[in-house]
């Protein structure tokens, strides 16, 4: 079997492969440094769910107190708008003005860079001051947003304590945790900021003639820690320094405020001194129980698990050391680490399950060895790619590893293609090395040009814009690195490896059982020892070896002998059949016309099954959000009131699932927010239900638990209530965004209401609870000063608006230091006076004139009305803006929903200058949509480009992108079969990558019954021109697809194989199978959801692809053929 036919090696020579098995010892070192590196890169890259993406978003906030919405829009949103109108790169520019504060944000093209962008902000900023108020006390406030900030824990607390206890074991932690690298800050929630607060009663505080600013200036004054300089004494220099920090409540409440006539006046006298805190914004709850939070946030590119890791380190220890009682209890929930680690971990499973798949379909076509040496590629390309990876600064997400998973079944095509045509010389009498050189010569170009053809596919979504765009780049880069990366393993590393280890198998031969038994006996011997020791892992790795050598022997083995020897001939025989039945001149044509009218059915079948188009793929949520929603001025003292009725309900619903419910926490004070909806709010509270682990829910749907809970709330009186899960993957919008622009606000919102109520009075189902973006009634008590009456009575206006605001805001006049921390001391009016308003305008204002001081009632120089006002005014690239916006219920076709509004609103007259547009979630869908199409039709024609490059040729390249554009005959069929949802995303972005994949095995049959038809002139002595007869042709189609069989269908097989655990959702704990003899089975979950219309869509075309490749591929090219030789007449054929 090693005789050589000499002068019979190809006459194309692959040198990269000569010269890596002329230096066999420099690619044994190369491949053991890169399995070495490639695994320590692995295990030392960050992990997270997602990649962190950099969107440029600056925002700037602009104070300006004492001033109505309308008045913050034209005295300071309008001219910084303007200024920064003429910044490049700018893709939205939106605003909003609040009462007492201008909020704009600019979001930047996905190419810009963020720290330019702000620079750009800043000083586009910095010129519009000179058109700002110049009574301003504070300067615009500008910087970006990083959206990889973001909270990884809540560590709540609770037990027998005050709040102000609860509150000190949290700073407690919290001081400890804001000073770990990974951590921005652990922000305290369930309890306000301490606070010294001064409460003053109005009637003694004119009983003995004083004002606000007398108390204030005796506390600043009597509160002092000042230098005075340095004193020499007895030849040493020492600083002077007077310190008179109130160290106490008693020293506070002694502060003289008034001596006359030997009178003393303390602070006591005419107010109460309370340690205690801000007017409360927050309470929170769990599970039924007060605690205090704390919500944790990393820092943009640190590592989040290490940084979990950490903060239970600091928990653990403090409880060990007494810091933190035992009776305290501690929860800590919304646990990322978890979630990141259970799908990072399901991943990295579903690559192992689908290796494994791999290699047994492997070693049934082509032998123990033979699958040994493609199937290296699998795992010696993962490694090349973490090291290039590791070295761009990339993390390990779900991103990249679903990356990895699609191209499993890709990174043995090439080393497939290598390995059999070598061994299929090597065992027709070529030499070891020739059969190795003349095999990769062979089809060394094909590869390469398939790999390229493979990249060309994905390298258009490197072009993706936008938010989602930066999301989805990770996958092409990925696979672009990896397919490099087994180009390289096949071509340089596996012919070496073969040349050393390549044999031809005799069938016939017998195992030395009684050696193999041994050897593996005596490790599982081993094996038992530690099963004895409780070392389950280390017993299970040492008895694999003994039931693998068992299933190979008994099982696998004769298997394989079974499959190769018989099964593999009558596919062989089977195919030459159909080949040839299908090659007959008008079956032929029949055929193709079928698949042709096959192409169009498959459309209209799919399009009327009626799919459920959606944008983003929809997963089981693992936790709920419900944004309770009072009218706005309700105190939080009310809305926490209304938050425990709504409670009961939510509990009632949650009884018959409490065994899947892990908590359920509520935020009074906290909505859900965005940019422009800021999440504290008094008139809100957030409920966030946390389920268990997918696994773990016993097959219970979540969603349906969703939507009972939607149900069950519609009918609460009193309150809006708003159902949503949590979001994945980037932010897309709300699923229904209508926004209506135009100039004059009241048209603006006579209109934005008129839309609303159209779209209600439609009825459309599967609208949560349509609502506009503005509310128009905020309660408001309005002041009107008599100007003249204030200046003959010695006022000012301003004085008396101060004083206004000391009574009801207060005034932060000074610090209270308790140790390293300072508290604000704050002086206002006693809470009876405070929410009186009697009160309030009988409160005396005190003056002083000519040497006497009278006080003057607020009631006699000023006057009141209630009334409403605008919450925000809000605008988009410089134009005034109302949302109507809601959420669809769950189970509901968000774009099914927005047709029906589009259509309904395509009727709607709008006056001139006005328009309404659908934003949101359906314009990144329309976004996305017209790119995956671009990206489609650039993917073909640099297809096209390399295919008639390779084969200087249209007709080949022809027909192998027919196979291409005809392999979604097999995507819409299955969808349609199915009742499966076509995802926009996913699907699209998988028949994108469809393209890549069934174009290889097209290129490399074609390109060999090149080299059939060549071989057969050769043998019939005619020149590399000649024409052949017809049934020559067929011949050496028929010899070349046979050929080509079985490559074709193993790299089909091992692709599908690879995806099918994702397609299905199936899951499977190898490292719980080798610990606790549990392998975790189970199907569905997040990853499943998310990627399995992907998995699903390349299924799907790949299953057609490889009946075109193997079938029509060959019968267009014989037509082609056919139809060529009829037009030209002269002997010699023209070039393909």
């Amino acid at each position: 079997m090693d005789k050589v036919k000499n002068g019979d090696i190809s006459h194309r020579n692959f040198k990269p492969t000569y010269w890596a098995l002329s230096n066999k010892n420099t690619i044994y070192i190369l491949t053991f440094f890169l399995l070495i590196g490639g695994i320590f890169t692995y295990r030392s890259m960050q992990r997270e769910l997602f990649p962190e993406i950099v969107i440029p978003y600056i925002m700037i906030q602009t104070p300006y107190p004492g001033n109505s919405p309308p008045d913050i829009e034209n005295l300071i949103t309008r001219p910084i708008e303007k200024q920064l109108k003429g910044l490049n790169g700018v893709k939205v520019l939106s605003s909003a003005s609040y009462q007492d504060m201008s909020l704009i944000m600019v979001e930047f093209e996905a190419d810009v860079d963020v720290r330019q962008a702000l620079q750009d902000v800043k000083d586009e900023v910095d010129k519009a001051k000179s058109d700002l108020p110049d009574d301003m006390d504070f300067d615009p406030i500008v910087e970006d947003i990083d959206f990889s900030e973001f909270p990884i824990l809540n560590i709540n607390l609770s037990g027998d304590y005050s709040l102000y206890e609860l509150k000190q074991f949290a700073e407690n932690l919290q001081e400890d945790i804001e000073s770990l690298r990974e951590i921005r800050e652990a922000d305290i929630r369930g309890v306000d900021e301490r606070q010294i607060n001064i409460l003053v009663n109005p009637l003694l505080l004119e009983a003995y003639d004083l004002s606000f600013m007398d108390l204030e200036l005796a506390i600043m004054t009597e509160n002092v820690n000042i230098g005075a300089g340095e004193i020499l004494v007895d030849g040493t220099r020492r600083s002077l320094r007077t310190e008179a920090n109130y160290r106490s409540m008693e020293e506070l409440e002694s502060t003289i405020v008034k001596f006359e006539n030997d009178k003393i006046v303390y602070l006591r006298d005419v107010a109460r001194v309370i340690d205690g805190f801000e007017d409360q914004s927050t309470i929170a709850r769990l599970n039924n129980q007060p605690v205090v939070s704390l919500s944790v946030i990393k820092k943009s590119g640190e590592n989040l698990l290490d940084a979990t890791d950490q903060i239970f380190r600091i928990i653990e220890n403090k409880q060990a050391s007494g810091q933190l009682p035992p009776d305290l209890s501690i929860t800590v929930t919304d646990d990322m680490s978890v979630y990141i680690r259970d799908q990072i971990s399901n991943l990295e499973n579903s690559i192992l399950l689908g290796m494994i798949l791999v290699i047994l379909v492997l070693y049934l076509f082509m032998g123990i060895r033979n699958a040994f040496f493609s199937g290296i590629a699998i795992p010696m390309s993962m490694f090349i790619s973490f090291l290039v990876l590791g070295e761009l600064g990339y993390t390990i997400n779900t991103m990249i590893l679903f990356s990895l998973l699609l191209a499993l079944g890709m990174l043995v095509d090439n080393a497939i293609v290598v390995v059999e045509n070598s061994y299929r010389l090597y065992e027709e009498g070529y030499g070891k090395l020739d059969a190795i050189k003349k095999g990769v010569s062979e089809i060394a170009v094909p590869i390469i040009t398939s790999t390229a053809t493979t990249l060309a596919a994905f390298f258009p979504l490197l072009l993706w814009p936008g938010i989602v765009g930066e999301f989805m780049k990770f996958l092409p880069i990925t696979l672009i690195i990896v397919l490099t990366s087994s180009l390289f393993v096949a071509l340089v590393l596996n012919p070496v490896f073969m040349a050393r280890f390549v044999k031809v198998e005799d069938p016939t031969a017998k195992v030395n059982i009684k050696r193999l038994f041994l050897i593996t006996g005596i490790l599982a011997a081993i094996g038992i020892v530690f099963y004895i020791a409780d070392n389950i892992l280390m017993g299970n790795l040492l008895v694999l070896p003994l039931l693998m050598s068992l299933l190979n022997v008994y099982v696998l083995k004769p298997g394989a002998r079974n499959f190769q020897q018989r099964f593999l001939p009558w596919i062989d025989r089977q195919y030459e059949k159909t080949l040839r039945l299908a090659m007959g001149r008008l079956t032929s044509k029949m055929l193709v016309a079928a698949m042709f009218v096959l192409f169009v059915v498959s459309i209209m079948i799919f399009g009327a099954s009626n799919p459920n188009v959606i944008f983003f793929p929809e997963n089981e949520p693992k936790t709920v959000y419900i944004t309770m929603e009072l009218p706005l001025g309700t105190d939080i003292d009310r809305t926490d009131v209304v938050s425990r009725e709504a409670e009961k309900i939510v509990f009632e619903v949650l009884e018959a699932y409490e065994h899947i419910v892990k908590s359920v926490g509520v935020n009074v004070g906290n909505g859900k927010g965005d940019f422009f909806e800021p999440s504290r709010a008094p008139n809100k509270a957030l409920f966030t239900i946390t389920f268990v682990e997918f696994i773990d829910r016993d097959g219970i749907s979540t969603s349906k638990i969703m939507l009972e809970l939607t149900e069950a709330l519609k009918n609460f009186t009193g309150a809006e209530f708003f159902v949503e899960k949590e979001d994945e993957g980037p932010p897309v919008g709300r699923p229904i965004n209508i926004e209506v622009s135009g100039d004059d606000f009241a048209t603006l919102v006579s209109l934005a209401e008129d839309i609303k109520h159209t779209i209600d009075d439609r009825r459309i189902p599967g609208i949560e609870n349509l609502q506009l973006d503005i509310n128009m009634s905020k309660p408001e008590m309005l002041l009107t000063i008599d100007r003249e009456m204030v200046r003959r009575l010695g006022l000012s206006t301003e004085l008396v608006a101060s004083t206004m605001r000391t009574a009801l805001y207060g005034n932060r006049v000074d610090k209270f230091k308790d140790g390293e921390d300072e508290f604000d001391i704050v002086v206002r009016l006693d809470d009876e006076f405070r929410n009186n308003v009697s009160a309030l305008m009988n409160m005396k204002i005190k003056v002083e004139k000519e040497g006497f001081s009278y006080h003057i009632p607020v009631s006699s120089v000023a006057d009141y009305s209630y009334g409403t006002t605008y919450e925000d005014i809000k605008r988009k690239d410089n134009t005034r803006v109302i949302t109507v916006y809601s959420n669809v219920i769950e189970g509901y076709n968000a774009n099914k929903i927005n047709n029906d509004i589009r259509e309904l609103l395509g009727r709607y007259e709008m006056p001139p200058g006005y328009y309404w547009e659908m934003t949101g979630e359906q314009e990144n869908q329309q976004e996305t949509s017209d790119f995956l199409l671009r990206a489609l039709f650039i993917a073909i024609a640099l297809i096209s480009m390399i295919l008639i490059t390779q084969f200087n040729s249209a007709i080949k390249p022809m027909i192998i992108l027919a196979t291409v554009v005809l392999s979604t005959i097999g995507v819409f069929l299955g969808l349609a079969a199915f009742n499966m949802d076509f995802v926009i995303l996913m699907t699209g972005v998988g028949i994108v990558s469809l393209a890549g994949i069934v174009v290889n095995n097209g290129i490399v049959l074609i390109d060999y019954i090149d080299i059939k038809r060549n071989e057969r002139r050769e043998v019939l002595g005619l020149h590399s021109r000649a024409r052949l007869t017809r049934e020559d042709e067929v011949e050496a189609v028929i010899s070349a697809g046979r050929t080509r069989l079985r490559p074709v269908l193993l790299t089909a097989i091992t692709t599908i194989l690879g995806l099918i655990p994702l397609a299905i959702g199936l899951n499977f704990d190898f490292f719980s199978l080798f610990t606790q003899l549990d392998p975790k089975i189970y199907f569905g979950g997040d990853n499943a959801a998310f990627w399995g219309p992907m998995s699903s869509a390349v299924i799907f075309g790949l299953t057609t692809s490889t009946f075109l490749t193997l079938i029509m591929a060959p019968v267009m090219y014989n037509m082609a053929v056919r139809v060529r030789n009829y037009y030209v007449k002269e002997k010699v054929a023209d070039e393909d």
